[in-house]
């Protein structure tokens, strides 16, 4: 237990401790992230077609991103309209022309492309491919490191993040209705309490939440983890710009940490100006919950 605790946490803390101030530096380390995320999918891909009861298996997978993807909106959906009710946010903003939404569902569609190469490459059944799943754990050990570097030196500070109230409140409340979705998961999908837990501790990061998962409890729950904060994640990009009419919160709050990079140019045009300080806030604090929640939940 102590030892998969330790395998997340420590590079992530060691990357944290490490301060950059040179741009191209960051920048090799934004990229190199980039093709990490790639490799170690491919090698989810690879982990896949190597199971027993291949059919039942994947048939497992849709079952279980398909709920767990249900149960979480829902609650999130639930708990943030909730929130906006209770505490408005006035605004004054006209919607702006939108970027293609097409365009970047596609983008992130290529992170599923490349499980699915994965997974045909592994149907080859060649000898040395049964190495992936070790080789993923060593590649999933530095991609943490790089995670932890990233997070340091992202420009935000403690000041920035306890002023920016809304930010905050929103990641609360998804934080929160999150653990309960994961909760109700756990009974409804027959899972162990903490698998469910920590399914739903990936707050839409699919990139990272595949393969902590994938490393905890192997290609089925990893992969089910995957597809559910991806279809988060396209959820979101559909709905921001009707949903920030009636409620900005929930617009905010369904984009999970994506909200600080892939999804923020979505909710600056839908929202204005006004709303990108609380979405950085809000998907920092989620993007450093992700790890520290799931290497709780699965130690």
């Amino acid at each position: 237990m102590l030892s998969g605790l330790l395998i997340i946490l420590a590079p992530l803390i060691v990357g944290y401790l490490i301060p950059l101030r040179h741009d191209g530096a960051l920048r090799l380390i934004n990229r190199l992230l980039s093709y990490i995320v790639y490799l170690i999918l491919f090698f989810m891909g690879i982990s896949l077609a190597f199971l027993d009861n291949l059919a039942d298996n994947l048939l497992a997978i849709a079952h279980y991103s398909a709920v767990s993807v249900a149960v979480i909106l829902l609650c999130n959906c639930a708990a943030l309209l909730w929130l906006e009710r209770r505490m408005p946010w006035r605004h004054t903003h006209h919607q702006e022309a939108l970027p293609s939404r097409i365009a970047m569902a596609l983008e992130s569609l290529k992170l599923c492309g490349v499980v699915v190469l994965g997974f045909v490459v592994g149907l080859s059944g060649l000898g040395w491919l049964q190495h992936a799943t070790a080789a993923s754990e060593y590649t999933l050990i530095f991609l943490l490191f790089l995670i932890g570097v990233q997070l340091r030196n992202n420009g935000m500070t403690l000041r920035q993040i306890v002023l920016n109230r809304r930010g905050m409140i929103v990641a609360v409340v998804v934080v929160a209705s999150s653990l309960v979705a994961g909760v109700i998961n756990a009974f409804v999908l027959d899972l162990p309490l903490k698998t469910g837990l920590a399914m739903a501790s990936g707050f839409g990061w699919y990139s990272l939440s595949g393969i902590l998962m994938t490393d905890a409890y192997g290609p089925v729950i990893g992969s089910a983890t995957f597809f559910n904060d991806l279809a988060r994640e396209l959820i979101a990009i559909m709905l921001i710009p009707g949903l920030v009419r009636h409620s900005r919160s929930t617009a905010l709050g369904l984009c999970g940490a994506t909200s600080m990079d892939f999804t923020l140019p979505v909710l600056q045009r839908s929202g204005g100006i006004e709303m990108v300080p609380a979405a950085i806030v809000h998907g920092f604090i989620l993007s450093l919950l992700v790890p520290i929640l799931m290497a709780f939940f699965t130690a």
